[in-house]
């Protein structure tokens, strides 16, 4: 049973412009343990901070982190520049951000077994217990580079806001706080987490999956995944002949298709490599995920992050048509006449 509360403050449906996937491989060094990717998620940051304000005149940013940073001797603050009322009347349109895991709490689930359950061992206590450390560490920094951007965001972790799952399937979600902290002007940050499982004790509750969940309930009018690669492609794109995928129809009944490029076998299933430490199913996942999305007629962009073309997709340039100089995939849904 999904027991989801969004509460009596919820956001109108159409006032959620976009949910944003930063996916763990794109924002942090994949091969090396809790390392941030620090160029990218700058530049993330920054056309998130585009996407966001389009149609504001004001370019100057507004530092929102206001705490030491390692390897920095002082702190970095900008309260002089609220004095300027006009520098505060930037709208942000409603986003969500949900952010993956990467090198940080892969590892450690990983290791300890969280995601297959067991809490009744020593080891899978343990292993939630660093897990929770490591992803919510991440949260923080990735919080901190949304507001060095001037982005008014706030973490929100699933286990501490009621989110729990029933064999690995979302049984509870409370978004009553996601509802007002975007009601109250305020960007949420959510990120793949350890949760409870009434069933398995407990697991790991994906980005992909929770942003699925939000996408049910709050409807987007669209949803980008960023990723370490340009899109969904029909081999692992390391090999010299992967063809990257263009666009992606799902039917009514979640069964999916290529469209763009044509390809003899148009039900081909795209060949999945995943990461021997990924407890999330990596690309599989995403496309899954994505696909249900795209049933709810929301159009999902997966796209390679820090790129022009993240920042295209993130500012909704591509709703109306996809550019042919565009590089990524769309998944939307298959809306077939009679």
């Amino acid at each position: 049973m999904d027991d989801t509360h969004i509460g009596p403050n919820a956001i109108a449906a159409e006032s959620i412009r976009c949910i944003v996937k930063l996916g763990g491989a794109a924002i942090t060094c994949k091969n090396e343990l809790e390392m941030i990717n620090e160029d990218n998620l700058q530049t993330v940051s920054s056309q998130l901070r585009q996407a966001m304000i389009m149609g504001s005149c004001s370019n100057k940013v507004v530092g929102m982190d206001w705490s030491k940073r390692p390897g920095v001797s002082d702190i970095s603050c900008t309260v002089g520049d609220f004095g300027d009322q006009a520098q505060l009347n930037v709208d942000f349109s409603e986003f969500i951000v949900v952010h993956g895991a990467g090198s940080f709490g892969h590892f450690q689930a990983s290791k300890s077994g969280v995601h297959k359950g067991g809490l009744n061992q020593p080891l899978v206590k343990a292993g939630f217990v660093a897990t929770r450390i490591s992803v919510t560490n991440l949260n923080l920094e990735i919080v901190r580079a949304l507001a060095r951007e001037g982005i008014p965001s706030i973490g929100m972790s699933p286990f501490s806001s009621g989110w729990s799952t029933s064999n690995r399937n979302v049984a509870s979600a409370d978004l009553a706080g996601v509802a007002k902290a975007l009601h109250s002007g305020f960007i949420p940050v959510l990120h793949g987490d350890a949760v409870l499982d009434n069933k398995l004790g407990c697991t790991i509750l994906s980005g992909d999956v929770i942003i699925r969940h939000l996408a049910e309930h709050l409807k987007p009018e669209y949803v980008v995944f960023l990723t370490d690669v340009y899109g969904v492609y029909d081999c692992p794109p390391t090999e010299p002949n992967a063809v990257l995928l263009r666009e992606i129809a799902v039917d009514e009944d979640g069964s999916w298709s290529v469209v763009n490029p044509e390809v003899e076998n148009r039900n081909k299933q795209v060949e999945i490599t995943v990461a021997a430490h990924d407890t999330t199913g990596g690309m599989e996942t995403k496309i899954t995920e994505a696909a249900m999305i795209a049933k709810l007629g929301i159009d999902v962009y997966i796209v390679k992050a820090a790129t022009s073309h993240s920042l295209r997709a993130l500012s909704g340039e591509l709703r109306h048509s996809i550019p042919a100089d565009w590089l990524g995939t769309v998944i939307r849904f298959s809306r077939r006449d009679g």
